[in-house]
């Protein structure tokens, strides 16, 4: 009698395996998602997306309804001539990431700016909170 030994965890390890095989399909082309870094400083908020191999021509910063969105698309060569060898891969995939942005970003002045592959947003952020008013009781 073969006796085994009871993984609890053995089904979610395979529905996990069985998610991220489905970024890559049957061509080999894997899904693209940067990786993007938020943070907060005194006068503004910053977000910095890691896009490698992305022009900036193929990146596009949307704001609606205080919903800020970056998408974009990705296409990338790499092509190897040599004398008795010759290998070509190609990269592609589209991505979007959106962000709710705060009460007190000054919407009128948001800068992007891409530079290395690295795309950096710049929120400034309203000098007084005018979404705060008192109102007088008559």
């Amino acid at each position: 009698m073969l006796i085994t030994k009871f993984d609890p965890f053995k089904q979610l390890r395979e529905i996990e395996k069985s998610l991220y095989s489905q970024n890559t399909n049957n061509e080999g082309v894997s899904a693209f998602v940067p990786t993007v870094n938020t943070r907060e400083a005194e006068f503004a908020y910053h977000i910095d997306v890691d896009l490698p191999g992305v022009k900036k021509e193929d990146i596009k910063v949307d704001l609606n309804k205080g919903v800020l969105t970056i998408s974009g698309e990705r296409k990338t060569k790499d092509e190897v001539k040599q004398e008795d060898y010759y290998k070509i891969e190609t990269y592609f995939g589209k991505f979007s990431r959106s962000f709710t942005l705060p009460d007190n970003a000054d919407i009128e002045n948001i800068e992007a700016k891409s530079d290395n592959g690295v795309l950096e947003v710049i929120i400034p952020k309203l000098k007084d909170d005018v979404s705060k008013k008192s109102i007088e009781i008559k």
